[in-house]
């Protein structure tokens, strides 16, 4: 036997079953969300992990192709490594949970979420986001939840929770909205330029919804929860603190840290670290959580002096951002490219175009995305924080910061119609200290712009921090937060837009959520220097996009054909549109409704690849000029080819106005000749002359 519960929520029964599946999980619950169907675990390991100073929490997200009735595509029919759709799920149930675990715990905690069946009205993600936070608050494994998540979006200008398949696709929003009972814990968006105040108003509704769920859960909880196991604490001893603070006066580590140069503050605490190494030799378990300790010591300095005393570490007044530079074309022959440097954060992003055949095909479990023309992706070098260690390919954080700029700039991207390319942003990460992710935003619409790229508006991105204090009335928000803001502080609160509204937001945060007028206040903030960007720098730089695009960029030229003369086109096995690739040496994309991309360099190859198609999907009628090359002789006459697989063939009797007696006494295989099309004979073909053209 197991329990089950039931709500609505937005229109749709929500279940949960508890003790059905994985008992011998910590916490398992079989969520069903209409037809929607995840399977979510939490468990813990029996003691910590030694020799961690950080909580090893790990969070899955695994999509079975069999939930939407595929087979995974390629030779490969087992699905292989995690999609970014599901990379970017497992960050997005990360943030709002990880903050709710107790900070002394190092026990390995992993929440496993399988997606068994897909309603595509339904969201898998936001299932697996409830049934994580079911499973986890109804274990014994110690978490101050539960919490609940909302998805909204924006129909002509509406609020819709939870939106359908058909409202995601007419929707100018796309909001997850996480809350504890009391604060919103994590926020993600991505917006058709929302304005802000709408934007304020979607999250509060959502996070209204998220205390009716909150109660729902509770009600789970009080009949199946499970009492809350004790465990190990890592907590640094406080006479060690003490020591510390006797050997290391709070003035003098004021001064080590506060300084507006990271290489500087970094040596400033090796060379304090090394002294109590020195003084705690003796000591080894204090030597063991040495490295905790000073950097709770730093953390409590900085935090003390930037909500008391309202100095940061650099030295900026709480709403300044640090010195801004752009500059674009710095790479020679590619597409586009701008560099973007605030302090000592600085990308490079490099824009290439291309035929729309080369858009990345998705083989996920939204029916709705197959394919997606604009990727934006983003590298993180080890040299870009002074470290070394081997590149392994595109982590979690990367692909995250990849998708949230790609977010950012999809609201302005022009229609395929308008723009017929598919474009590939790479934001180089050269330096960084604090919200790398916000500069390449910055950077990509100026690179988008430098390619002539026609976006519809610059997107400048920025990152606003906090410090809270002990009353929630205790807080001061941070425009442009560096590294040391941001590992010290309690918020990072990215936000990309145009002048006209916002277009992303991401935020985590260390506590256990904000108020709305934290919220508020972080929003206006940011809006204020996202403005500042976009005139004083970005706009200086590059104000609108270039007219063309650049000289190594491909070429398009579109057209449109009868799509019944697609086959024509094509040729049997693609012979003909081969033929003219061969011919020309341009690239040809076709679609269904008889859209033709002709994409080359030169202007020529490809004016004379559209003359062919012109010709080879054209009705021959009396009158018409042609040129055509012979291919084929026979002694009643010789066939032309106008265009690959276009053909027509000219009577002996029409070729000379004296009379031959063969067709080798005026042609040869190879030859090139002018001729008029004089219309249907008397069986119906159609005729040619070349003795007729001077007609």
């Amino acid at each position: 036997m197991y329990k089950k519960f039931e709500m609505e929520l937005a229109g749709r029964k929500l279940r949960v079953d508890v003790d059905r599946v994985a008992k011998q999980a910590n916490g398992a619950v079989l969520m069903h969300y209409g037809d929607t169907t995840v399977l979510c675990t939490a468990t813990a390991s029996e003691k910590p992990r030694e020799g961690i100073d950080f909580f090893p929490l790990s969070v899955e997200y695994n999509e079975r192709l069999y939930s939407v009735g595929k087979i995974p595509g390629g030779f490969n029919k087992r699905e292989g490594k995690a999609s970014e759709n599901a990379v970017l799920t497992c960050r997005v149930i990360d943030r709002p949970m990880r903050p709710l675990f107790p900070k002394d715990y190092r026990n390995d905690v992993t929440l496993e979420n399988l997606v068994m069946s897909v309603d595509q009205d339904c969201s898998p993600e936001l299932t697996a986001m409830l049934g994580a936070a079911i499973a986890t608050t109804i274990s014994d494994i110690p978490f101050d939840g539960p919490i609940s998540a909302t998805q909204v979006g924006l129909v002509e200008n509406t609020l819709v929770f939870n939106p359908t398949a058909a409202q995601k696709e007419a929707s100018d929003m796309a909001l997850t909205v996480a809350s504890t009972r009391d604060k919103v814990i994590m926020i993600e968006a991505g917006a058709n330029e929302v304005p802000e105040d709408k934007m304020i108003e979607a999250i509060f509704a959502a996070h209204e919804l998220n205390q009716k769920v909150i109660a729902f859960i509770d009600t789970i909880v009080a009949e199946c929860g499970k009492q809350k196991h004790t465990y190990e604490s890592c907590a640094v001893p406080e006479e060690l603190f003490a020591a510390i603070r006797e050997l290391v006066p709070p003035q003098e580590m004021e001064e080590a840290v506060f300084t507006d140069d990271k290489q500087t503050r970094e040596e400033n605490i090796r060379v304090i670290t090394a002294r109590l190494e020195e003084a705690f030799a003796e000591k080894e378990e204090w030597l063991e959580v040495l490295s905790e300790a000073v950097y709770q010591y730093q953390k409590k300095t900085v935090r003390k002096m930037i909500l008391k005393d309202h100095k940061r570490p650099d030295g900026r007044a709480v709403d300044q951002i640090r010195a801004l530079a752009a500059e674009i074309d710095l790479i020679p022959r590619v597409h586009g490219s701008a560099m973007f440097t605030r302090g000592q954060t600085q990308i490079c992003t490099v824009t290439t175009l291309a035929p729309l055949a080369e858009a990345q095909r998705l083989d996920g479990l939204d029916e709705a995305e197959t394919s997606k023309r604009y990727m934006h992706h983003y590298n993180f070098p080890s040299y870009s924080v002074g470290e070394t260690r081997p590149s392994r390919g595109p982590g979690r954080r990367e692909i995250g910061h990849g998708a949230l700029a790609e977010r950012a700039l999809i609201p302005v991207l022009p229609s395929e119609t308008e723009f017929p390319y598919a474009i590939r942003t790479v934001s180089e990460t050269f330096e960084s200290n604090g919200s790398t992710s916000q500069a390449s935003i910055c950077a990509s619409s100026m690179s988008l712009m430098a390619a002539g790229v026609p976006i519809k508006a610059a997107v400048a991105g920025i990152s606003a921090g906090l410090v809270t204090g002990d009353t929630d009335d205790d807080y001061l928000v941070l425009t442009d937060i560096q590294g040391l803001e941001d590992f010290f502080g309690d918020m990072d609160f990215k936000v990309a837009g145009t002048h006209k509204g916002i277009t992303a937001i991401q935020m985590d945060i260390k506590i256990h959520g904000l108020t709305r007028p934290i919220i508020e206040e972080a929003i206006a903030t940011t809006k204020k220097a996202r403005t500042f960007i976009l005139d004083e720098v970005m706009n200086k730089t590059i104000a609108e996009p270039r007219p063309e695009v650049g000289a190594y960029a491909p070429k398009i030229i579109q057209m449109q054909i009868d799509p019944q003369k697609i086959g024509d086109v094509v040729g049997q096995r693609g012979k003909t549109i081969n033929a003219i690739i061969e011919q020309t040496g341009v690239k040809i994309d076709i679609t269904d409704d008889g859209a033709v991309s002709i994409c080359g360099v030169e202007a020529d190859s490809m004016a004379e690849a559209k003359r062919l198609i012109e010709i080879i999907v054209a009705d021959f009628e009396a009158g018409q000029i042609l040129e055509g090359k012979v291919v084929s002789i026979k002694e009643f006459g010789a066939f032309l080819e106008f265009a690959p697989g276009k053909e027509g063939m000219v009577h002996i009797s029409k070729i000379s106005k004296e009379r031959i007696n063969h067709v080798e006494d005026v042609l040869t295989l190879g030859d090139v000749v002018t001729v008029v099309c004089l219309g249907k004979d008397k069986m119906g073909r159609i005729s040619f002359s070349m003795k007729d053209v001077a007609k």
